[in-house]
């Protein structure tokens, strides 16, 4: 009865670009496996990836997925490496046509494919129901089922809930959400014995109840790694962005004990973006989400630890060792280390603002908050790439998108690609030489007043939903008195170091600082921490390559 309960529920996903086609795949389909199986058909990648993304918001399960290799936009391998991001244990299908049986033999190692099908495959008595037929068996007697997710109880507009919610969306932990508005939210509480007057409470897969929990003692119960296995290392890398991320890929992969130690979650501003689309090797773009766990998974695979929820908060030189304090007062050692601490958005100085932070206002969360945004008035305030594509992400459920620029238009720090986007897009508008004055509302965000920075008027609107993206303000302020930084907290570096041709004041050793290395020796910087750095993704993970070969050399002349 188990078994069929939850073939019930399971999908074989089809998708061709040819409606011809996609029917007849659809109706064979039907034929054979309707009755114990759901059949859902898609007539191009993109739309497959959201019906995709579709049932596993809804805990579906996907069995067989096949997809046409000759579509347009996104072709079928490059749909299917995509669709093992959204279910890996669904078995893999490539209908292809004779000529191109060289693409589908080297998808087998690009998606591990399970099976490529020479269109027509007729009759499907023949060519077609045998090889579903094994597959399904061989996904039937896989683990397929899904991994039992954390539940968070919370109200829409509780600060602590969505900081919750964006610490596990961004760490890539399941969860589910549940509002103390609703039946199920409430008997959620009520198993956990709470009333809901402290909110978030969030019910591990174990079933353990835990209380407005801290980032630390959240990540414990979650399975994210908090302790260090060892005392000393080769390198350790503080902040999981892409320039840490990429460091901790490439230190690890080249045998260097490596240790990657991020305060909240891997990929820092960049995995919070819903789509970056001038990342190299990604044509039809990639979501922050999607590149980090990718870059996290690979870490791990080449043996990086990563410890999650981890504050430093002191750097020392002990001898040849270096020394990283956290905030509870333990510490580990190191040859070397890379500083990729990032930036983080600057506070909103507005009236109101703080006291709405989480309630309306939100800084970097569009994609958790996205769904609750449906049908409504959003402003965003910020001119960079973050904030367009934030803009972008928003406008396929929103009302309306009003970006909010101090500056005469988007020209000064947003790619022309995301300007002409929102160009075209009919929900978006941009309202140039405009700030935030105040937030207002009792319990939540209701109204701002917004002043035009010319004219000096300003204007009420009513809002619910306020994104802030502004600016980079570097995680630096830990690192006062140790490592040397200009007058905004950026780090100095290399020939920053010695822009008058001689070294530190306190630099001991024979040669100059090598590029990425600071004043302390055997300590370097990477990414958008570093003084005049370029502010991108790709530079970010260059620069993290850059400073593990950096760090080779300093080791082998140590």
């Amino acid at each position: 009865m188990a078994q069929a309960a939850d073939a019930a529920r399971t999908v074989i996903l089809t998708v061709d670009d040819d409606p011809g086609v996609s029917r007849a795949v659809a109706r064979d389909l039907r034929r054979r496996y309707g009755k114990s199986y759901r059949i859902v058909r898609a007539e191009s990648g993109e739309s497959a990836l959201e019906a995709l993304r579709e049932l596993k918001l809804r805990g579906d399960l996907v069995a067989v997925i096949l997809a046409d290799y000759r579509m347009p936009q996104m072709n079928g391998i490059e749909f299917l490496e995509q669709a093992l991001d959204v279910y890996p244990g669904a078995r893999r299908v490539l209908l292809t046509a004779y000529a191109d049986t060289d693409a589908a033999i080297d998808a087998i190692n690009v998606v591990d494919l399970d099976h490529y099908l020479l269109k027509p495959w007729d009759p499907p008595e023949e060519k077609l129901y045998p090889v579903l037929d094994d597959l399904l068996e061989a996904w039937r007697c896989s683990d397929f089922r899904p991994v039992p997710s954390t539940k968070v109880v919370g109200h829409r507009w509780s600060a602590r809930s969505s900081d919750v919610r964006e610490f596990l969306a961004r760490n890539q932990v399941p969860y589910r959400w549940y509002s103390t508005d609703e039946p199920e939210g409430q008997r959620l509480l009520a198993a956990a014995g709470q009333d809901g007057q402290r909110l978030p409470v969030v019910i591990t897969a174990d079933g353990t109840a835990i209380v407005e929990p801290e980032v630390p003692e959240l990540a414990a119960h979650v399975g994210l790694a908090t302790t260090p296995t060892a005392d000393f290392y080769d390198l350790v890398v503080i902040g999981g962005g892409p320039a840490g991320l990429g460091a901790a890929v490439y230190g690890a992969s080249e045998g260097l004990r490596t240790v990657l130690v991020e305060r909240s979650a891997t990929g820092g501003q960049a995995g919070q973006s819903s789509r970056i689309e001038n990342y190299l090797g990604f044509p039809d773009g990639v979501s922050g989400g999607q590149l980090t766990d990718r870059a996290r998974r690979q870490a791990t695979k080449f043996g990086a630890e990563i410890l999650s929820a981890r504050e430093v908060t002191g750097l020392e030189s002990s001898g040849a060792a270096r020394l990283v304090r956290f905030a509870d007062g333990s510490a580990i050692a190191a040859h070397s280390v890379i500083l990729a601490t990032g930036v983080s958005y600057r506070r909103l100085e507005a009236p109101g603002a703080d006291e709405l932070s989480g309630r309306g206002v939100f800084y970097g969360s569009a994609l958790t908050e996205a769904a609750a945004c449906q049908g409504h008035d959003v402003y965003i305030v910020g001119g960079a790439n973050s904030a367009g594509q934030a803009a972008m992400y928003l406008s396929r459920g929103a009302k309306s998108v009003t970006l909010l620029v101090r500056g005469a238009d988007l020209t000064a720090s947003m790619s022309h690609y995301l300007i002409q986007q929102i160009a075209k897009s009919p929900n978006i508008s941009v309202r140039a030489h405009t700030v935030v004055e105040a937030a207002h509302g009792d319990n939540d965000l209701e109204q701002l007043t917004l002043r035009d920075t010319t004219s000096g008027q300003t204007e009420l609107v009513d809002a619910q939903w306020l994104f802030v993206f502004i600016g980079a303000a570097p995680l630096t302020d830990w690192l006062e008195g140790t490592v040397l930084r200009d007058e905004r907290g950026f780090i100095l570096a290399g020939p920053d170091l010695t822009a008058d041709g001689r070294p530190p004041a306190d630099w001991e050793l024979d040669r100059p600082p090598y590029h990425l290395e600071t004043n302390i020796p055997g300590v370097f910087v990477a990414g958008d921490a570093r003084a005049e750095s370029a502010k991108r993704v790709a530079s970010a993970v260059g620069e993290g390559a850059m400073a593990v070969m950096l760090v080779h050399r300093y080791l082998e002349q140590s």
